[in-house]
């Protein structure tokens, strides 16, 4: 029987395998002391994060919804907003239509306080009406021919309405008349009518001139003077039948006294009774009386005094 070699453990091919086995661990620790082993290796620390994670998430949930709901706000706020500017339009324009009604029932209210007050004191017929009553201020109303002399400046035509109502008035306050003109303060007569003629009293003369009135736009000096010259000139054969009805609210003449001469001139007749009765109607444009308004009373007043007429400031 052949016998075999003995084995040698710690051949050659041993040692390399062992030499191999320790150098590989040898580089294991190498590696594993000189890796980096980060900043989260810690579980506690891994925790606390997650949870930080968790509660931005829920903060920004809730800045989201609050976000919402400011935005919801928002809107709500803007509809409101225009919500009250239609209604604070609404307001503005039903305030101005009162405001206009008001305005329109004063105005009316005065003009039948003023009819009133002129039926109760005024002269109906002719034999009263000669006898002019100083303490109540009635107007005389027993002309068969009346003349309007309406101031037709700027100032004037904003209160042209309340002018128009007051002459309708007049007429009105009149048992008869047989003729009727209107003239400018300048003497400009309305319409195609020549000064000297007269307008007969009806109603569709009345609504005639009332729609030619709202129309004029003539301009004036704020003078009534040439006006009543004019009238006077012309229909002076009317004598002790004619009213002069000066309307205004200024007189712009340098003196009182020249002007009150020159009319009382023209209205004396060669016996040196009044050719016709002047009556002045002062309007007010406020609440309280203007220079102007005091200028044109203060002639006014004394030419209706001379000349068998009445004054009223409205």
């Amino acid at each position: 029987m052949k016998r075999r070699e003995p084995v040698e453990i710690f051949s050659l091919s041993f040692l390399d395998i062992i030499s191999c086995a320790f150098g590989a661990v040898v580089m294991l620790i190498l590696l594993a002391k000189n890796g980096d082993q980060g900043e989260f290796n810690d579980a506690s620390q891994i925790a606390t994060l997650v949870r930080a994670l968790d509660g931005a998430e829920r903060s920004v949930q809730q800045l989201q919804q609050a976000l919402s709901e400011g935005a919801e706000q928002l809107a709500a706020a803007e509809a409101q907003g225009a919500s009250n500017a239609e209604q604070q339009m609404a307001l503005q324009t039903q305030l101005a239509r009162a405001k206009d009604k008001v305005q329109q029932l004063t105005d009316a209210a005065s003009g039948l306080e003023q009819t009133l007050v002129e039926r109760q004191r005024a002269a109906i017929n002719a034999p009263r009406a000669r006898v002019r009553d100083d303490e109540v201020g009635g107007i005389p109303v027993d002309s068969n021919y009346v003349v309007f002399i309406i101031d037709t400046s700027g100032s004037m035509k904003t209160m042209w309405p309340r002018v128009l109502r007051t002459m309708d008035e007049v007429l009105n306050n009149h048992p008869k008349v047989q003729g009727f003109q209107v003239l400018s303060d300048n003497g400009e007569v309305l319409g195609g009518r020549s000064l000297g003629t007269w307008r007969s009293d009806s109603r569709a003369q009345r609504a005639g001139v009332l729609r030619g009135l709202q129309q004029w736009h003539g301009s004036s000096n704020s003078s009534p003077v040439e006006g009543i010259a004019a009238s006077l000139k012309a229909y002076a054969r009317y004598q002790g039948d004619l009213a002069l009805y000066v309307f205004g609210d200024d007189f712009t003449g340098t003196s009182y006294d020249d002007a009150l001469a020159q009319i009382n001139r023209l209205n004396r007749s060669t016996g040196g009774t009044p050719i016709a009765r002047i009556h002045g109607i002062a309007f007010k444009r406020n609440m309280g009386a203007s220079p102007d308004m005091v200028k044109f009373s203060t002639l006014m007043r004394e030419v209706a005094r001379q000349n068998n007429g009445t004054f009223m400031g409205l």
